[in-house]
């Protein structure tokens, strides 16, 4: 994806900058590189079920690696931020679950290591971009694990019993929407969420983050978002969705049934069974709804890779263990069935288990809905290098644009202002 090496290119004064900031590096936390004649030990930091499964499968077969796996909370605001911590204290683990969105950021604050050479032989066994998420202008920072090609979960109990169709347009869903509500004013289409809205402004062809000659193009407000903004701010305004319960009262109203769908990615499937087990049997998976009839366009929301973290005393080892996670059969088999990951490994992708039918969903081979998105996912895409920061206040400002402090589209815009603040208090030259 020649994009991010242009963008990389445009800021590597700065980003070098902040690479060569001094850490006071003592020791990789939970790492022992083997030297002493004992195996090589490697501290893994993540959150995602089933990581730990794989950790122990590896640990079985390799006695000249062992690796820890510490669950940590998820994302920016929790582990996130004890990785930067232990990166600047000189304790940090070698290996760290780092969604794509947020790769960007962990090079920027210098978080990370190079492991291009370890991991050289490595990039042929993944599908093109996704290895482009760990890299930059070239370089190499962690392996892919996953991407989140996006679908519609939908209640078929509820679908059937309103005699409502499946809705393959968006207009179709808010005519959907608006039959539901009237037939029970207790129960709406969608219970709406910010971190939704990625995947949908993906869908519909906006770019958030480009370049514009040497500088950064933010464009979060741009046309194509702002026209999901309005979408769903309609609905908002006649009381067809629901803003309300997140949360634990997100999933017990899919339990319920008074929320009908949910758009999401592949690795929301085993969520929505471990979070909503009476409703087993009672949900199906079809593609997201087009703007236009007969168009197939999709969104992505998420992807992760396993980095290796600022610091580490055995990066061979570390790119061996990422590896063999994102690439072996037994592995891979315990990440599709317990995590829900959409393999980034090819050979993942021909596994029986990305295409046979899941018990909790009737039977249903969900995977050939999500086969179709990712095969029609763009997948040029660039993430910002302040991602935390902007889903942060994105989700802050839709959560006063739920309330009726704003709309959407003027959440979209001081999300546009906050971020370019954000990013030129980085040094980071940039053109909103």
């Amino acid at each position: 994806m020649e994009t991010t090496s242009r963008q990389w290119r445009a800021i590597g004064k700065a980003v070098a900058a902040l690479l060569m900031l001094p850490l006071t590096m003592t020791a990789c936390g939970g790492t022992d590189d083997g030297k002493s004649g004992g195996p090589a030990k490697l501290e893994f930091w993540g959150w995602a079920p089933g990581y730990d499964k794989s950790v122990e499968l590896f640990n079985a077969n390799h006695k000249d690696i062992q690796v820890t796996f510490n669950k940590l909370p998820s994302g920016g605001s929790g582990g996130y931020d004890k990785m930067f911590s232990a990166v600047k204290a000189g304790n940090a683990p070698c290996l760290a679950q780092v969604g794509f969105e947020s790769v960007p950021t962990f090079l920027l604050e210098g978080a990370l290591e190079d492991v291009t050479e370890e991991a050289s032989g490595a990039k042929g066994q993944f599908v093109g971009w996704t290895w482009n998420q760990v890299s930059v202008a070239g370089r190499t920072y962690g392996i892919p694990v996953d991407t989140g090609p996006t679908a519609m979960y939908y209640r078929k109990d509820v679908f059937e019993k309103y005699g409502i169709a499946v809705p393959t347009t968006w207009e179709e869903y808010a005519k959907a929407a608006e039959k539901l509500h009237q037939a029970d004013p207790k129960a709406y289409i969608v219970n709406l969420r910010a971190t939704d809205f990625t995947g949908l402004a993906w869908q519909n062809g906006a770019k958030w983050f480009g370049t514009e000659g040497d500088a950064w193009k933010v464009t979060i407000n741009g046309p194509q978002t702002k026209q999901v903004a309005d979408y769903w701010q309609g609905l908002i305004d006649k009381k067809l969705v629901n803003t309300t319960d997140q949360g634990a009262a997100w999933w017990s109203s899919l339990q319920s049934g008074t929320v009908a769908t949910a758009i999401g990615a592949v690795w929301l499937h085993p969520l929505i069974a471990e979070n909503a087990p009476g409703a087993k049997g009672k949900f199906a998976v079809a593609p997201m709804p087009q703007w236009a009839a007969g168009d197939k366009k999709f969104g992505n929301e998420g992807g992760s890779s396993t980095a290796v973290l600022k610091g580490c005393k055995n990066k061979k080892a570390a790119v061996e263990f990422a590896t063999w996670m994102s690439t072996n059969p037994d592995s891979l088999k315990n990440l599709i069935k317990v995590t829900g990951i959409y393999p980034a490994a090819t050979a993942g992708l021909e596994l029986p288990e990305v295409n046979t039918g899941v018990d909790y969903y009737g039977g249903q081979n969900i995977f050939t809905v999500f086969a179709e998105a990712a095969e029609n996912t763009d997948t040029n895409w660039q993430w910002g290098p302040t991602h935390s920061q902007m889903g942060a206040d994105m989700g802050e400002e839709f959560g006063n644009a739920y309330a009726g402090k704003n709309t959407l589209s003027g959440a979209l815009d001081v999300t546009q202002d906050k971020t370019l603040a954000a990013m030129k208090s980085k040094g980071l030259k940039v053109n909103g």
